[in-house]
């Protein structure tokens, strides 16, 4: 997957969100890059570990994507135009509607087409759309790539860093639970196999005692 979480929020208040399936929780890292991004209108990527977090921040909204750092700019900047546009064209789109709409309170009528953008850009991207952002790219140069820990506090780094670390000890653990399931299974299957060709050397004991001693293993009894 290229495209991984993305959302529209009022200043830092999240209107609506979607993440793909993963088994890492990308929302705290969001939150925090989301709180730090300036109210001027602006356009900007922070760059977190092998992620880069692309954001679109106009007329009081922030339209925002996190992405692998393998993909590029021009199409997350592409998804993100693409994102604005259907963003503003709901009915209910308006500033004095929005300025009063709570936390996810758009997430019901919006993710969906968060989600559905985002699987479009994932498997089959607008080539016209892309052409488009990379020549606005070319355009605006202050559009610069910053590193998120020269905007967080060591507090702040702290807590992305215990939620990642809390993310693989969850994922050391299910490793764990498969890891002592798979022990489990091999040692019924190496108890069976045991069991069986003891059975079998049985049997051919029997058989060949039975050759000398007859089928009641008789031996040495007089007739």
């Amino acid at each position: 997957m290229s495209l991984l979480h993305a959302l529209v929020a009022r200043g830092s208040v999240v209107l609506a969100e979607h993440q793909v399936p993963s088994q890492q929780d990308f929302s705290h890292a969001t939150q925090t890059i989301l709180s730090k991004i300036p109210p001027n209108d602006s356009k900007l990527t922070y760059a977190w570990e092998q992620y880069l977090f692309h954001y679109i921040s106009e007329g009081g909204f922030v339209y925002l994507v996190m992405a692998d750092d393998s993909v590029g700019r021009k199409l997350p900047f592409a998804f993100l135009a693409d994102l604005q546009r259907k963003f503003l064209e709901l009915p209910s789109s308006s500033a004095a509607v929005l300025s009063s709409t709570p936390a996810y309170g758009l997430q019901g009528t919006f993710s969906p087409t968060i989600a559905s953008l985002m699987h479009t850009y994932n498997t089959a991207p607008p080539q016209d759309e892309i052409a488009r952002a990379q020549a606005e790219l070319n355009q605006v140069k202050d559009i610069m790539v910053q590193n998120v820990e020269q905007i967080l506090s060591r507090g702040e780094r702290i807590e992305l860093l215990v939620d990642k670390t809390d993310t693989m000890a969850h994922q050391a653990t299910a490793f764990r639970r498969g890891a002592r399931t798979a022990r489990r299974q091999m040692w019924w299957k190496n108890s069976k196999t045991l069991a069986l060709t003891i059975v079998v050397v049985l049997f051919l004991l029997y058989l060949i005692i039975a050759q000398f001693c007859g089928a009641a293993l008789q031996c040495g009894v007089a007739s």
